[in-house]
């Protein structure tokens, strides 16, 4: 069975948005990459770290859906990094109430020998230093290594290190407003393109609620998302969307710009679930007969006949 190595935090979230808060709850990368990658039965482990605050119940959590959590860290006497947030009426932006690194601060990665040689590697939002220690760890080179990032690593401070490791990615994926900064083009074609020569061979543009598209050389794919009656909380939907694409890559072993495109369905496809519930509730219960009706959805959603002149 092919292996996935997820690296990325993993938090206390307190959210707000126009239908309700909540208190702490489990958040960060990490989780929300799991949990949707575990849909697909892949072997993986998380490497991440956490305070002796954090419940234990969390990790077994995470335990039974066949997630290896020996190379989360528990610092003795340490917090867990904490997150608040409060989203807008249109849940497409958000204010950062709060945020405390803690452990997250002096967290030095540890790989665990079995998954030095994963197959895929999907590196989680974080410190690019973080993400760079983590490759230099590895035994073999993966099939293939995927980047999610943000726009606070984009800032001078932390540019060159992120640079750094987007040169040695296969796939970086980030937001469209993200694209543009890092890029300096507005067009997301031309952004696109100029990521490509900072080093990966595949871009993944997320749009939200508006779909994501995958860009390769002169291909592109646009992937839809895929409308909703409700959404409660967009809170690691991305991450989520991450956790999706790289599952059904370590599942299918295939790596090709093909079967990249069913993975970018997925991906969407499973990040329609998260915003149903606050946090990561929904991704906890989840069943196959929902996903696959979904998937139904989304075939309906975008097939169609047309007759070319």
């Amino acid at each position: 069975m092919s292996k996935l190595l997820i690296v990325g935090s993993i938090a206390f979230d307190a959210i707000e948005t126009p239908f309700g808060k909540t208190d702490k709850i489990l958040g960060g990368a990490a989780p929300y990459i799991a949990l949707s990658a575990s849909n697909f039965n892949v072997s993986s482990a998380v490497v991440s770290v956490v305070g002796e605050d954090f419940p234990l119940d969390y990790l077994s959590l995470l335990q039974k859906k066949n997630i290896d959590t020996s190379a989360v860290e528990i610092v003795k006497g340490g917090k867990t990094f904490f997150w608040s947030g409060r989203y807008h009426n249109d849940l497409n932006s958000r204010d950062t109430l709060d945020t405390q690194l803690n452990v997250l601060a002096d967290f030095n990665p540890v790989v665990p020998d079995d998954y030095k040689d994963a197959d895929i590697v999907m590196l989680g939002n974080l410190n690019p230093l973080v993400q760079l220690g983590v490759l230099e760890q590895l035994t073999t080179t993966p099939k293939l290594t995927i980047l999610d990032t943000m726009n606070f690593w984009m800032e001078d401070a932390f540019l060159g290190d992120l640079l750094k490791v987007i040169s040695k990615v296969d796939v970086i994926t980030i937001n469209d407003e993200e694209a543009r900064q890092l890029s300096g083009e507005y067009s997301l074609v031309k952004a696109a393109r100029a990521i490509e020569k900072m080093g990966p061979k595949y871009v993944v543009i997320k749009k939200g609620e508006h779909g994501a598209l995958l860009f390769h050389k002169e291909q592109i794919f646009f992937a839809p998302a895929l409308p909703l009656e409700e959404v409660f909380d967009p809170t690691g939907a991305g991450d989520t969307f991450a956790g999706g694409f790289s599952g059904y890559l370590t599942k299918t072993d295939d790596i090709s710009f093909e079967n990249m495109k069913k993975a970018i369905i997925h991906a969407s496809n499973l990040a329609s679930f998260c915003v149903e519930k606050f946090g990561t509730e929904r991704m906890e219960n989840l069943n196959r007969d929902e996903v696959q009706k979904r998937l139904q959805q989304f075939r309906e959603l975008t097939q169609f006949e047309i007759e070319l002149s």
